[in-house]
């Protein structure tokens, strides 16, 4: 008897080291998979976006957002996904692009604008903790800066004012609008989500 429950503890065993190392190995490739699909996006959506500075002696034109705060951010089909711009971490070494709208499937794809504008001051970005997506995220420190680009080629440069962690229903506090810009993800297995607040910097 105790032999036979010896036995069927060890292949229990061996049942759960083979589920873990199955799960890790698709965690894996779901990261690699993302990564290749938003680098592939960026490399596309890139080419959209006006680089052309403005002659020495032309006066700079005031940003169409600046005389209409309420108008829509300017968005880019590509490859079945609208997107509204790209984000750049450079402590982290990060460029990606962004899509409009926040879903399960967008997220998988890429960091996506879970709510708000860069041009109304409370932009909220959300994105998976995807080793190139914002798995890093903790690791920006107060006055790093970040980047948000849109498809006029309008640059809006943030720093990061402060690290938080809220728990996944705190929706009110995280789109309270405070903040220029936040970017958050889950915490390893969901149970909270890392917070980054930024203010937007001098140009």
């Amino acid at each position: 008897m105790k032999r036979n429950r010896g036995t069927g503890l060890i292949a229990l065993g061996l049942v759960l080291l083979l589920a873990a190392a199955g799960l890790t190995g698709y965690n894996l490739l779901q990261d690699r998979q993302a990564d290749q699909t938003a680098q592939s996006a960026l490399q596309q959506l890139q080419q959209t976006i006006p680089t052309a500075p403005p002659e020495l002696t032309e006066e700079l034109p005031v940003p169409d957002y600046v005389a209409a705060p309420g108008k829509e951010m300017p968005v880019v089909r590509m490859n079945g996904r609208d997107y509204v711009g790209t984000l750049s971490l450079p402590t982290l070494g990060l460029e990606l692009p962004v899509i409009s709208r926040c879903s399960a499937a967008g997220l998988r794809a890429a960091p996506c604008r879970y709510t708000g504008s860069a041009y109304t001051g409370n932009l909220v970005i959300a994105a998976h903790n995807y080793t190139r997506h914002f798995g890093r995220l903790r690791e920006l420190q107060t006055g790093d800066t970040v980047i948000f680009t849109d498809f006029d080629g309008n640059v809006f440069p943030y720093a990061v004012g402060a690290k938080e962690v809220l728990p996944p229903d705190a929706v009110e506090e995280m789109t309270c609008g405070e903040w220029d810009l936040s970017l958050f993800t889950c915490t390893p297995g969901g149970a909270n989500r890392v917070t980054i607040r930024c203010d937007l910097a001098a140009p």
